[in-house]
C-alpha cells in the first residue's frame, strides 16, 4: 500500500491512480505482488515507502509500471531494484541480447533493459539511495553496454554479409570504434540525456568477401546506421537512446564513420576551438569486433590529445570559451530560457566551463587536468590554487544540487528538458522531491547556488564590466526632459543652454514617443524600463554629437531609433539589455545616425542588438571558412527535419552579418571589394547549408537517387549556379540572388526510397525546397530573394536542368544576353565534381568563335533598350520655378557611361576574344577580368585603370546611396564627369565605334 504520510496532498492521486492500475495488471496477468517477492535487505514498510516516493516524483515510473507490471516485479525478485550497479547485472544485460537473432529481438530486447534500467536508476536516485555520481555513472556503464552489444551484434551481422573489414596498410581486421562526447564521455551522463557520439576505425581498405566486397568506410557506416536505428528508433517499446552525430567531423555533412588519417588531417586542418572543448570530454566507450583494439584506442587518444591540448599555456581559450558562452547567454535570453538549470546563468553549462578553460589553457603542461569528471576537477582546481580557498567546493556543492534538480526535471517523464516548473503542482513536486516543503524554500536555496555559480564563473571567465562612468546630475535632466517635467519654452532654453542644435524638434520627437500608442500601451513594468533607458539614450547622443560628431542632429539621430523602441515596447526585455550594456547603446547610436538603412534594420530585426555587446566581433567581419564554422555552430543541436529552426538560424545569421557588414562599411574598416566578399560569402555559407537542407528533406521522404551503375547518390549530384552579382563576388546591401539549378543525375531511374520518384523529379523537388526555404516569410524575414530567370528558356524553362540539357540549350538556343549572362556565373555550392564539369561547359560556351560584327550589334542592342527602360533619360523632375529647366539626373547603373556600361564592355570583350585567349574567362568578376585582358594584351593599361577607377567609384558611390536608404541615382550635372567620359569614349572604341 502506498504510504502518503509525509507527502503533500496534492500530489496523492495522481500516483494511487498508476498504483490502482499496477494493481489491477497483476491480478489480471496473474503476477506475483511484489510485496511477496521482497529480498531480506529491506522492509515491507521501507519497500513502501520508497515505492510511494518513486510513484509521486515520477510518473515515468509510476506510468511504466501499470502498463508493463512485469519490469517492477523482475526488479524486485531479482534485488536489482534495491543494490548498486554490478557487472553480473551488465553480464546478465549481455546474455539477453546475446540471445537475439535479428534485428527486432535485439531492438525489443535493448527497449526492454532499457526501460528496467531506467526504472531502478531514476528509483535509487529520488529515494536518494543513491548520489548523483553513483547515479550518472550508472547511466553511463550502461549505455555504453547498450553501444557496445549493438554495435557487436550489427558488426557480425555485416560481416556475414560482406566479410571483415581489413586494412591496407596493416592487414589486420578492422574495429568499429564509438567516441562519446559530451555527458557521456565524461561518464556523467544525466537521468534522460541524448548521448552524442563520433564513429570511426583505423585504416581504409575493402572487406575480404569473395563476390560482395565493399570499402572499409561503407562497411562502418552501414555498421553506424544500423546502430544508431537500433538505439534510436522509437517503437512501441520505446526507445534505448537518443543519438546525436553532429559532432563528428564536418557535422551533419560529414560522412557517419571516417578513418583516423581522416579524423586526423581534419582536425589538424580545420579543427575550431569549440571542438577543443568538446573534444576535452571525448571517452572510446565501445569497440566492436576487429583486431589490436587496445592498440587502436591508444594510437586515437595519441592523435587527438595534440589538438585538444596545446603544449602551451594557452590564455586565448578563455576569450573563447567566453564567446561561447555568450552565444549561449544569447540564445537563452532569446527564447526566454533564464529558468533552465544547465543554460540559464548560474547553472550546470558555467561550473563546467569554469573547470574547462583550466583545462584548455593548462592541459597541455598539466596532465592533472586532462580528467574529465567535473566534481574530480574541482577539489583539485582548489588544492593547486587555480581557484581560491572555498571556491572549489562551494562550486562542487552547487554542482551537485544543480544535477540533482535536473534528474529530478528529467525523471518526472523521462523528458530531456532542464527547466524549471512553472505550474504550482510542478513546482510542488519538484521541491518535495528535492527535499524542501515548499518552491519558495527551494527556489530561495536553488537562486542562492545559482548566484555562488555565476559569480564565480564571471570571476575566472566573463568580460570584466565597463566601470559605472554615468553623470547622474546630466541624467536627471534627461529624466525630467523625457518625463515632461521640464517642458515648454523652460525645455528650449535648458536645450540651447547645452549647445543642443534644434532643441524644438528634439522636444517634439520625445513628445510624439511618449504620447504614442506604443508606449501609451506598455504595461507598468516595461515602462519603467523604456524610463530607465531614454535618459541614458539622450546622454549617449549628446556624448556622441560633441565627441566624434555625428553625421546628423541630435533630433535626427533619436528619430531614427524611435521606430527600435515603439518596436520593442512589449518586448522590453531589449530595453534592459541596453541599460545595462552602456557600449551597446553607443554602437546603436553611432551605427543609426551613420546610416538609416542600419538603423531600419534593427527596428525591424531588434535580435541584432546583441550583435551591438562586442564591438571587436562587430567591426571585425570572419572570412568564409568562420562564416561555415559560426552556421555550424549555431544549427549544431537542430535536426533536419527542424525546417522552423533551421529557416530562423539561418535568417538570424544572415541577418547580422549583413549588420557586421554594413558596420564595417561605414567605420571605414571595410574597403569596398572586402564589403562585396563578405556580402558574397554570407550568401555561398547559407547556399551550402540550404542545399544539405534541402537534400535530407527529400531524400527522407523518396530516397536515393540510383546510379546506372548500381549505387546510389550519397551526396547531392546538384550545383547551385551564381549569375550577376553573385556570379561575379558582387553583392551589395539588399541585393537579390540569380541562381540556375543543375543536376547530373540518369533521368531514366528512380531513387531507391519506398516513394520513389524519377531522378529528375527528385532534383526538381530539391530545387523547389530551396526556393522556399529562401524565399519564404517567416517572423525573422525573408533569407534571400531570388530570380531563377536565368535558367534556359528563362521562366518557361524548367525549374533544374541537367549539365547536358544545358550545354544544349546554350550552344544551340541562346541568345547572345545569356552568353553575356555566363561570363559571370560560377558554382556557388553543391558537387564539386559537377562544378568542375559545368566550367567545362562554360568554357567551351564562351570560347566559341563568333562573329564580332554580329555581337557588337547584339549588345549595342540590347543595351539601348535597357537604356530607355531603365535610364533616367526622360525621368527628370520638373523644376519647379522655371518650367523649361529641369535638373540633370545621372543613374550610376543604367546611364550612359554608368555602371553596365562597363560590364557590358567586359562580357563583349570576353566573347569577342575568348577564343583566342581563354583565360580572360576564368574568373568571373569585372575587375579581374579587366586585369586579364590587360594581361593578355587586348586592352591597354590606361584604359583599363579607367574603367576599374569608374567602376569602383560607382559602386561604392551605390553602397553609400543603399545605405543611407537612397537611390542609386544622382541629381545635378556635376558628378563624375571624368570617368563618364573615359567610359563612353572607351564604349564608342570598342561597340559603337561603326
Amino acid at each position: 500500500m502506498l504510504n502518503f504520510s509525509a507527502i503533500p496532498a496534492e500530489l496523492h492521486a495522481p500516483a494511487q491512480r498508476y498504483w490502482d492500475q499496477f494493481e489491477a495488471a497483476i491480478q489480471s496477468q496473474n503476477l506475483p505482488h511484489p510485496r511477496d517477492l521482497l529480498p531480506a535487505s529491506i522492509s515491507a514498510d521501507d519497500f513502501f515507502l520508497q515505492l510511494t516516493r518513486a510513484f509521486v516524483a515520477s510518473e515515468f515510473i509510476a506510468k511504466t509500471s501499470a502498463q508493463r507490471p512485469q519490469y517492477l516485479i523482475e526488479l524486485v525478485q531479482s534485488g536489482a531494484l534495491f543494490e548498486a550497479q554490478t557487472d553480473a547485472h551488465l553480464d546478465a544485460f549481455a546474455a539477453a541480447v546475446n540471445a537475439c537473432n535479428t534485428d527486432a529481438e535485439l531492438d525489443k530486447c535493448l527497449r526492454q533493459q532499457r526501460q528496467m534500467a531506467m526504472i531502478r536508476i531514476i528509483w535509487r536516485d529520488l529515494n536518494r539511495v543513491a548520489d548523483m555520481r553513483e547515479v550518472t555513472a550508472e547511466l553511463s556503464r550502461f549505455a555504453d553496454k547498450s553501444i557496445l552489444l549493438a554495435a557487436e551484434f550489427h558488426y557480425r551481422a555485416l560481416e556475414k554479409m560482406y566479410g571483415t573489414p581489413i586494412g591496407r596498410e596493416s592487414n589486420l581486421a578492422q574495429p568499429f570504434m564509438v567516441l562519446g562526447m559530451g555527458k557521456l564521455g565524461a561518464g556523467e551522463l544525466n537521468v534522460s540525456s541524448d548521448i552524442d557520439l563520433i564513429f570511426t576505425f583505423p585504416e581504409g581498405g575493402e572487406t575480404n568477401h569473395a563476390s560482395r566486397a565493399i570499402s572499409n568506410q561503407e562497411f562502418f557506416i552501414k555498421l553506424g546506421q544500423k546502430l544508431i536505428k537500433s538505439l534510436d528508433t522509437v517503437t512501441a517499446d520505446g526507445f534505448v537512446f537518443r543519438v546525436d552525430m553532429r559532432l563528428r567531423p564536418h557535422g551533419q555533412s560529414g560522412a557517419l564513420a571516417m578513418s583516423f588519417v581522416g579524423m586526423e588531417d581534419y582536425y589538424q586542418t580545420q579543427g575550431r576551438e569549440w571542438e577543443r572543448y568538446a573534444m576535452i570530454k571525448a571517452r572510446t566507450v565501445a569497440m566492436a569486433g576487429g583486431e589490436g583494439q587496445i592498440a587502436a584506442r591508444k594510437l586515437l587518444g595519441k592523435m587527438l590529445q595534440p589538438f585538444t591540448y596545446r603544449q602551451y599555456i594557452d590564455f586565448s581559450a578563455i576569450e573563447s570559451l567566453r564567446e561561447m558562452k555568450g552565444l549561449i547567454a544569447r540564445q537563452v535570453q532569446r527564447k526566454g530560457m533564464n529558468l533552465d538549470v544547465k543554460l540559464g546563468e548560474g547553472g550546470i553549462r558555467e561550473v563546467e566551463f569554469v573547470v574547462q578553460v583550466f583545462q584548455l589553457i593548462r592541459g597541455g603542461r598539466d596532465a592533472r587536468l586532462r580528467k574529465r569528471k567535473v566534481p574530480v576537477l574541482l577539489p583539485f582546481l582548489e588544492q593547486e590554487n587555480y581557484l581560491p580557498p572555498g571556491a572549489g567546493s562551494a562550486l562542487l556543492e552547487a554542482y551537485i544540487f544543480l544535477r540533482n534538480t535536473e534528474h529530478a526535471i528529467q525523471g518526472y517523464q523521462d523528458k530531456q528538458t532542464q527547466s524549471l516548473p512553472v505550474d504550482p503542482i510542478g513546482q510542488l513536486r519538484l521541491a518535495w522531491a528535492m527535499g524542501f516543503e515548499n518552491w519558495d524554500s527551494f527556489f530561495a536555496t536553488l537562486s542562492g547556488y545559482r548566484q555562488r555559480v555565476n559569480t564565480e564563473f564571471k570571476s575566472v571567465i566573463a568580460a570584466p564590466d565597463e566601470e559605472d562612468t554615468v553623470d547622474q546630475k546630466a541624467l536627471a535632466f534627461w529624466m525630467g526632459l523625457w518625463e515632461g517635467s521640464l517642458q515648454g519654452e523652460d525645455a528650449v532654453h535648458a536645450l540651447t543652454a547645452r549647445n543642443i542644435e534644434g532643441p524644438e524638434a528634439l522636444l517634439k520627437n520625445l513628445a510624439d514617443l511618449r504620447e504614442g500608442r506604443a508606449v501609451l500601451s506598455m504595461q507598468a513594468s516595461s515602462r519603467t524600463r523604456l524610463d530607465a533607458f531614454i535618459p541614458r539614450l539622450l546622454q549617449v547622443i549628446v556624448h556622441e554629437a560633441f565627441g566624434p560628431k555625428l553625421p546628423i542632429t541630435i533630433a535626427e539621430t533619436f528619430a531614427r531609433i524611435v521606430p527600435l523602441i515603439e518596436a520593442v515596447a512589449r518586448r522590453s526585455a531589449y530595453l534592459v539589455l541596453l541599460v545595462e550594456n552602456p557600449t551597446a547603446v553607443q554602437q546603436l547610436v553611432k551605427l543609426c545616425a551613420a546610416s538609416p538603412w542600419i538603423a531600419d534594420q534593427i527596428a525591424q530585426y531588434p535580435v541584432l542588438l546583441d550583435e551591438l555587446l562586442t564591438p571587436e566581433s562587430l567591426y571585425t567581419p570572419p572570412d568564409k571558412e568562420l562564416l561555415r564554422d559560426e552556421l555550424r555552430r549555431d544549427v549544431l543541436r537542430l535536426n533536419w527535419d527542424d525546417l522552423e529552426g533551421h529557416m530562423e538560424a539561418l535568417r538570424y545569421f544572415r541577418s547580422a552579418h549583413a549588420l557586421r557588414v554594413s558596420a564595417s562599411e561605414v567605420a571605414g574598416v571595410l574597403p569596398l571589394m572586402k564589403v562585396s566578399d563578405y556580402l558574397t560569402w554570407i550568401a555561398e555559407v547559407v547556399l551550402e547549408h540550404v542545399l544539405n537542407l534541402g537534400w535530407e528533406h527529400v531524400v527522407e521522404r523518396h530516397g536515393r537517387p540510383r546510379r546506372s551503375d548500381g549505387s546510389v547518390d550519397t551526396a547531392p549530384d546538384f550545383v547551385i549556379v551564381g549569375y550577376g552579382k553573385l556570379g561575379g563576388i558582387e553583392l551589395g546591401h539588399g541585393s537579390d540572388l540569380d541562381l540556375v539549378f543543375i543536376h547530373n543525375a540518369d533521368s531514366n531511374l528512380h531513387t531507391d526510397g519506398e516513394r520513389s520518384i524519377d531522378n529528375t523529379t527528385f532534383y526538381t523537388r530539391l530545387g523547389q525546397r530551396i526556393i522556399h526555404v529562401l524565399n519564404t516569410y517567416t517572423p525573422s524575414g525573408k533569407l534571400y530573394e531570388v530570380d531563377m530567370r536565368l535558367r534556359p528558356s528563362g521562366n518557361s524553362g524548367l525549374l533544374v536542368s541537367s549539365l547536358t540539357a544545358f550545354e544544349k540549350y546554350q550552344a544551340n538556343e541562346a541568345w547572345t544576353w545569356e552568353h553575356q549572362a555566363l561570363v559571370r556565373a560560377r558554382v556557388v555550392a553543391g558537387s564539386a565534381a559537377l562544378g568542375e564539369q559545368f566550367e567545362q561547359v562554360r568554357q567551351r560556351i564562351l570560347t566559341q568563335e563568333r562573329d564580332l560584327d554580329k555581337l557588337r550589334a547584339d549588345v549595342s542592342e540590347m543595351r539601348r533598350k535597357m537604356r530607355e527602360q531603365l535610364g533616367s533619360e526622360g525621368k527628370s523632375k520638373p523644376n519647379p520655378l522655371n518650367a523649361s529647366k529641369t535638373p540633370a539626373l545621372f543613374n550610376l547603373k543604367q546611364d550612359s557611361g554608368g555602371i553596365v556600361d562597363i560590364e557590358f564592355m567586359v562580357q563583349y570583350a570576353a566573347l569577342a576574344w575568348a577564343a583566342k585567349e581563354p583565360k580572360v574567362i576564368r574568373y568571373t568578376d569585372n575587375i579581374r577580368i579587366l586585369g586579364s585582358l590587360e594581361e593578355a594584351g587586348l586592352l591597354d593599361a590606361q584604359s583599363v585603370a579607367h574603367l576599374i577607377a569608374a567602376y569602383k567609384a560607382y559602386r561604392s558611390t551605390g553602397h553609400r546611396l543603399a545605405l543611407q536608404r537612397q537611390e542609386a541615382v544622382l541629381e545635378g550635372d556635376n558628378h563624375f564627369l571624368t570617368e563618364r567620359a573615359q567610359v563612353t569614349a572607351l564604349w564608342q572604341q570598342l561597340i559603337d565605334h561603326n
